[in-house]
């Protein structure tokens, strides 16, 4: 499981070190894609293919279906360590997450997400402040 919030830096040729807590979970090989809110998301492989499961069981005839797969698909890259510990992420990427130096890579159980440090910033204050609303919604889901 993921959990945890790390500050690094992307640097110019749009390299970005992994947390080592990370490493070991995302393996050799992961998947990052395009992630809602405007930050990046980061699958093992193990849990992109379940997510694969997911988004083909999905009606084709629906548009939103269409344009779901399309927009995570689209942008969708399988990452390498490097020695250092670091990914190359493409244009596509940084450019949907805003990624241009200071970033926040944060683990969410399944998956991690890469976040600008301005735009994760800006997401945690706002979610602190109504965290108590939020917080009571969460019995709809059934928590």
């Amino acid at each position: 499981m993921f959990m945890g919030e790390f500050k690094h830096n992307i640097d110019p040729k749009g390299r970005l070190i992994m947390p080592s807590k990370f490493r070991e979970e995302l393996g050799e090989k992961f998947v990052v894609t395009r992630g809602m809110d405007g930050c990046l998301f980061g699958y093992p492989q193990d849990e992109w293919v379940q997510f694969q499961e997911k988004i083909q069981q999905m009606p084709i005839g629906r548009k939103e279906a269409r344009t779901f797969t399309r927009f995570f698909y689209s942008a969708a890259t399988e990452c390498e360590l490097d020695k250092q510990g670091r990914i190359n992420l493409p244009q596509t990427l940084r450019a949907h997450g805003d990624l241009e130096k200071e970033c926040v890579i944060i683990g969410v159980a399944n998956r991690i997400e890469i976040w600008a440090q301005e735009k994760w910033e800006e997401f945690s204050s706002e979610a602190e402040e109504n965290f108590d609303e939020i917080a009571e919604t969460m019995i709809d889901f059934g928590f």
